[in-house]
């Protein structure tokens, strides 16, 4: 049990486009129609996984995006079609991901 409650994120430094660094944690990344998306969540030191479920909630997503050859994560508040899209996705992956780690995994005997 008490490696359950072990809880290390994967956190990544990004930088605006004025030069602003800010951590986030990762939360989920995934593959939709041929691009990659990234759930985030700004970084607090002393987040645990209980605070990610019971905040509010949000997270930011990105999607990489190649520019002179190098790669970049960008948001995708822009496009509202893409944006509703890939957050309904995350969202219900995100849910099902916490559940089975608060709920255990009963999905696995159906």
């Amino acid at each position: 049990m008490s490696e359950m409650n072990e809880y290390t994120p994967e956190l990544y430094e990004l930088e605006d486009e004025l030069g602003n660094k800010r951590d986030f944690e990762m939360i989920d990344a995934l593959e939709i129609d041929g691009q990659q998306y990234f759930a985030m969540t700004p970084s607090n030191k002393n987040q645990n996984i209980e605070s990610i479920l019971y905040g509010d909630g949000n997270f930011i997503i990105f999607k990489t995006k190649e520019v002179n050859g190098e790669e970049y994560l960008v948001s995708i508040v822009d496009d509202d079609d893409e944006y509703i899209k890939v957050t309904e996705i995350f969202q219900k992956r995100v849910s099902e991901k916490y559940d089975a780690y608060f709920y255990g995994e009963e999905s696995d005997s159906e």
